[in-house]
């Protein structure tokens, strides 16, 4: 035999293999009313939500299994009833699938080249001023021609001489002019339109670009430093809350008590202990008012601005007022900007929804074209604007003045897209433009997002066909959105609407909602031992917490806080410490202050009542309802597992 033989002998036994392998691989592994489920969906299922053990036991198979199972009988149920064919659900599963068509919709490559000039221009920020001279979008040419032509006069005059900010102030439309003189202070990538923020990263410190175009019009741009990224901070801050609008009175108690902060700071108390006792943003207040890690843009700009003017880890800052209240600010640690690595998912994102990502748009269309032999004809816009007037631009043009036009504008791969396709298209997307724009114009406009809408539909359609992922990715779309309706229907609403069925629910099983011993205390916390005595003997006289803590801190508004509720071990340290019983309890040290409880009720344990566990008791009669719901279609529908099959998936 030779050696010719051998290897054709070899190749068709790879092959029968390959062919028994893959027959295996589409066993049916389950038979759910009638319809067959090939082992091979399943396995991509359950490894899909199994991905942090790659060691698939027969117990972790077969409960899987069941949940499967549970989840193809509810799809088939909507099915049954017809859900995939109403209106609200054809219309939710489209606007999914035009999000989910969109990363398919684009050039990868120049995406990615997209995302590392936005880190590599992350790692500069750049301050720089700028000229604006408006100009519409769809202005008319002659109206675009003149704005272009006054910013090169403009610019001609700044290289000539003309101090650059002089001629901000003189020329520029953009309204902040008269604020900035044009100065935009320092940004970096990803936080000014994109061609702004090219032509800017493209020009020298001290150097004037050319003339650039914006959906805001044209801009002269002079870039006036450039530094390092600055990164990220880590800080503490203490917040004394105070509302925009707030009465002026207000206003006075907020500023005393920052500046009283300010000063026991000053004073050598620590931040952390303060930041306890007296902020008033919860979130942060526990932690000793630790915030997390924020970079350039993540924060007010007052509170940014005083943030990155801390230069050594403990600098305190002055109090800084922004739209939420009063902070003092503390500097825990700075980092540098990220790694690529590290930013790169976020990048994509931010890259994505930016104007930037019409470009990889824009090369994936041109492939597109190339792909599937894009063709047009130039004739038939020609014809196609002896039909359009005045009333296109007045958002009243109408399909049938192009009635007689029938010929093909262009093709691409098998389908034709003729005038009066392009007719129906500009009578929906004109729009109201009065006399800033010529008719010829909008035509043009709209001829070229109709080719680019049609271009990109035509690759979208073919999706399903060209990738198994995304064809597997809108099944489980929908698959899920029928799952949410229905099981919405039949368990969750009605959990919330059948009163009478929860409330029956909870009556038999109310012990399992218990509330633990509890009091029914206010805490009284004093900023020293001379308060507590004075807030013990206005208590025998005054029992409103409001006018008592109205006459303690006439001086200061850190001499009394008070706090009232109902407490249970592990609520409150101050609770844990004090004797349970009803009364006063002894003045204790605590954070450096003073506090006692009044003890108004010792709470025994108990079932909640019914509005107090609502949520809890919500929940689990939903799940009462799922369960007898799984049990009626168990039995409406057949089901047969092919155990042999489901036991290869765990031994596979």
């Amino acid at each position: 035999m030779n050696r010719t033989t051998i290897l054709c002998a070899a190749l068709l036994f790879l092959g029968s293999l390959a062919a028994v392998a893959q027959q295996k691989s589409d066993a049916i592994i389950l038979n759910i009313a009638g319809e067959d489920i090939p082992k091979s969906e399943f396995e991509r299922v359950f490894k899909k939500n199994n991905t942090k053990d790659n060691n698939y036991d027969q117990k972790a198979v077969n409960d899987y299994l069941q949940l499967y199972i549970n989840y193809k009988l509810k799809v088939r149920e909507a099915l049954e009833l017809g859900m995939d064919t109403v209106k609200s659900f054809v219309d939710e599963l489209a606007g999914y699938r035009k999000q989910l068509a969109q990363p398919y919709l684009v050039d990868k490559q120049v995406s990615e080249q997209l995302i590392r000039e936005a880190y590599d221009r992350m790692k500069t920020d750049l301050r720089a001023s700028h000229i604006l001279i408006k100009c519409d979008q769809n202005a008319l040419p002659k109206d675009t021609l003149e704005a272009f032509n006054k910013a090169n006069r403009i610019r001609s005059e700044i290289q000539k001489g003309m101090d650059f900010t002089a001629a901000a102030k003189k020329y520029s439309e953009d309204p902040s002019v008269k604020d900035n003189g044009g100065d935009l202070g320092y940004f970096s990538a990803m936080q000014m339109v994109y061609p702004f923020e090219s032509a800017a990263y493209s020009t020298k410190v001290g150097e004037v670009s050319s003339v650039i175009r914006t959906r805001f019009g044209y801009h002269i741009v002079k870039v006036t430093d450039s530094r390092s990224a600055q990164g990220e901070v880590h800080v503490a801050h203490i917040m004394v809350k105070l509302a925009a609008g707030a009465k002026e009175e207000d206003s006075l108690k907020a500023t005393q008590k920052i500046n009283e902060i300010a000063g026991k700071i000053k004073a050598g108390e620590k931040f952390e202990d303060l930041a306890r006792q007296f902020s008033d943003d919860q979130s942060s207040s526990k932690a000793g008012g630790t915030l997390p890690w924020f970079g350039t843009g993540r924060m007010v700009p007052e509170f940014e601005k005083a943030a990155f003017a801390l230069k050594n880890a403990g600098d305190v800052s002055e109090p800084v007022r922004t739209s939420y209240g009063w902070h003092i600010i503390k500097m825990m640690e700075r980092k540098p900007l990220a790694s690529y690595e590290e930013m790169q998912n976020d990048l994509k994102g931010r890259v994505q929804k930016d104007s930037r990502s019409e470009l990889s748009k824009s090369s994936m269309i041109n492939r597109v074209k190339s792909k599937y032999a894009f063709k047009e004809n130039p004739k038939t816009r020609d014809e196609f604007n002896k039909v359009v007037d005045s009333t296109l631009t007045q958002g009243k043009w109408t399909a049938d003045r192009a009635s007689a036009l029938k010929s093909v504008m262009f093709s691409l791969g098998n389908k034709s897209y003729t005038q009066q396709d392009f007719a129906t298209y500009v009578a929906d997307h004109q729009s109201k433009r009065g006399g800033t724009i010529a008719p010829q114009v909008m035509v043009s406009n709209l001829y070229n997002e109709w080719v680019n809408e049609s271009v990109l539909a035509y690759e979208e359609s073919k999706l399903d066909s060209l990738y198994p992922d995304f064809r597997n990715l809108m099944q489980e779309y929908r698959d899920g959105i029928l799952l949410f309706e229905l099981t919405d229907k039949k368990v969750w609403s009605k959990a919330v609407k059948d009163t009478a069925g929860l409330k029956s629910f909870y009556e038999a099983n109310k012990t399992k909602y218990p509330w633990p011993d509890r009091l029914d205390a206010t805490i009284y916390t004093c900023a020293n031992a001379d308060i507590a005595k004075q807030v013990h003997k206005l208590m025998k006289t005054v029992d409103d917490v409001d006018t008592l803590m109205s006459r303690i801190n006439k001086t200061s508004q850190l001499n009394l806080q008070v706090k009232t509720g109902k407490f249970a071990k592990g609520d409150n340290d101050v609770i844990d410490k004090i004797e349970w019983k009803k009364g006063l309890s002894k003045d204790m040290p605590h954070n450096n202050q003073v506090v006692f409880v009044d003890v108004h009720n010792v709470l025994p344990a108990g079932p909640k009542s019914l509005d107090e566990a609502k949520g809890l008791v919500t929940a689990d009669y939903q799940s009462s309802l799922e369960k007898e719901w799984i049990e009626q279609l168990r039995s409406k529908y057949a089901v047969k597992i092919n155990q042999d099959v489901v036991d290869s998936v765990a031994n596979k």
